[in-house]
């Protein structure tokens, strides 16, 4: 998947560095450009402390974390740049959809625990329901796998919190996006291509992982979750 990606990327003209990060020693055959960087973790890391070390290298203007489980059918960064020059707007994402072009559930409205016990029963999930030609509009957070950032948004939000090691550090970053005043949008008219692995629902410990950052989620913004002016239903 790694190198597909980083190929595809590097054919984009908006792409002026790439930082790669190896959480666990492995060989991977990578194109000979020098916008590409390449960190060792000499022991795994969690997904919001390995973005935040990669942040710590990036030079550029806005900064894109992104699974390495996503492909491109077309560029969608015009239209995700378009939308960061509101400066009122930190964050930005575009349509995610699954290899078979099944529109995947990357926007959601912010749980609670009714919420997470009306999903476990079968109810509604509080994703929102999105159509390719959609405009763009405000969801009350957007899922990790593709985010793009003005780097001094994400820099005055103080990155991921690294306290949760895997799961929900989207969640929460949304949340201070909304906390502090800033805007997230997502762009239905971009899009990316997302082969989930959803490990949370086949191993055991990404299971307690999973659990762990929900607990962790709802003791840090238990009772002050941001209401999100204008968000459709």
């Amino acid at each position: 998947m790694v190198g597909r990606l980083v190929g595809q990327l590097l054919a984009f003209p908006e792409v002026a560095q790439i930082i790669l990060t190896l959480n666990v020693p492995e060989s991977v055959a990578l194109p000979d450009d020098a916008r590409v960087t390449v960190i060792g973790n000499a022991e795994p890391k969690g997904f919001g402390a390995n973005h935040n070390a990669a942040f710590a290298v990036c030079t550029q203007t806005f900064f894109c974390p992104l699974n390495p489980d996503i492909e491109f059918d077309r560029n969608p960064f015009p239209i995700l740049c378009a939308a960061l020059e509101d400066n009122r707007v930190a964050l930005v994402a575009p349509l995610v959809r699954s290899p078979d072009g099944k529109i995947e559930d990357s926007m959601r409205r912010f749980p609670t625990p009714s919420a997470l016990l009306i999903k476990a029963l079968g109810g509604k999930d509080g994703r929102y329901v999105v159509r390719h030609d959609q405009a763009n509009f405000s969801p009350e957070w957007v899922a990790g796998m593709f985010m793009l950032f003005r780097s001094c948004d994400f820099q005055d939000l103080g990155g991921f919190d690294e306290r949760f090691f895997l799961y929900y550090e989207d969640v929460d970053l949304c949340a201070r996006v909304w906390e502090k005043g800033l805007k997230i949008l997502a762009c239905p008219q971009g899009c990316v291509i997302h082969d989930a692995q959803r490990e949370s629902r086949r191993r055991l410990r990404h299971l307690r992982w999973h659990l762990a950052s929900v607990a962790r989620f709802f003791w840090k913004h238990w009772g002050r979750l941001p209401r999100v002016p204008g968000a459709p239903p």
